[in-house]
């Protein structure tokens, strides 16, 4: 976890949203550590709906949530009747089928991705689910079922500001989207990249390291990329837009420019004191200023 600022509350404080930045979390299940609006969530800034289909996975969730926390048992997807693939790792489970051919190109996986069980799911879609009144940042891991999640959930991403999602540079599933459909979708709705948040490396078989599953050269296969609303566009940004887009890049990325730069639109919509922008970079490390 990055150190933010000496002061957890200080842009907070200074912004002083009208509610707690709404998180929504589509396949809520930490299989790589903590999600990584963890550092929101600690300091109570935030509230978070969660999607784990998965029975064990679901309850543990429920088991160790705190009071901002609600996590729900819904497949999201777009509406229609579905097959839960249950794969030998949870982290590979997915409505989508496995690809043997491709899995069969990378150490370990064609283990990784046995399917163990199907279970038959009914899906919903994103706009269609009443439990979730606001949606600022959305944190998306499916495998797979990105792209469908977009086209179905269009009406509460209008007001999003963030997105982190998985993108596939190699299909690991049958008829999975891969990077490209999922950035023309998420520019239609008015996002722009802002960060590679993590990539996955392996290495092509049949050269392989025994010793270690992780090992790689050059190859990827996904990553963790994190879309933003359209900063270059800010004035077309609401109040509300600007400061939780603020409070999403301060406190989930550290991203201090992207922060200041909502800080100046608010300025010029005279929401905020003139001084807002020197006063937030006393706030942060000074290698940011």
């Amino acid at each position: 976890m990055t150190t933010i600022d000496n002061n957890p509350a200080g842009l907070a404080e200074l912004l002083r949203a009208e509610r707690l930045t709404a998180v929504v979390d589509i396949g809520a299940n930490p299989t790589d550590g903590y999600p990584p609006y963890y550092h929101m969530l600690q300091q109570r800034l935030c509230t978070v709906i969660g999607f784990e289909p998965q029975p064990a996975e679901l309850a543990a969730l429920i088991a160790r949530k705190g009071d901002l926390e609600t996590y729900l048992p819904y497949a999201v997807g777009d509406g229609s009747p579905g097959m839960l693939n249950v794969c030998q790792a949870p982290g590979m489970s997915s409505l989508l089928t496995p690809d043997p051919k491709a899995l069969d190109c990378f150490p370990f996986y064609a283990h990784f991705g046995t399917v163990h069980r199907q279970v038959p799911v009914e899906t919903r879609t994103l706009d269609s689910m009443t439990e979730i009144k606001a949606l600022d940042y959305l944190k998306i891991d499916v495998q797979g079922s990105e792209l469908s999640i977009f086209r179905n959930g269009r009406s509460l991403l209008a007001n999003a500001i963030c997105v982190q999602t998985e993108v596939s540079f190699v299909q690991l599933y049958q008829n999975q989207p891969g990077f490209g459909e999922i950035d023309s979708a998420l520019r239609a709705l008015g996002f722009i990249p802002h960060m590679i948040a993590n990539v996955e490396k392996r290495m092509i078989l049949p050269i392989q390291n025994a010793n270690d599953r992780l090992a790689h050269i050059n190859q990827i296969l996904e990553g963790d990329m994190v879309y933003v609303r359209d900063f270059t566009r800010g004035d077309r940004m609401s109040v509300e837009q600007l400061k939780h887009l603020a409070l999403v890049a301060h406190y989930v990325y550290g991203s201090f420019d992207l922060a200041g730069n909502c800080i100046y639109h608010l300025m010029n919509k005279g929401v905020l004191p003139n001084d807002s922008v020197s006063r937030y970079l006393k706030l942060i490390p000074v290698a940011a200023a």
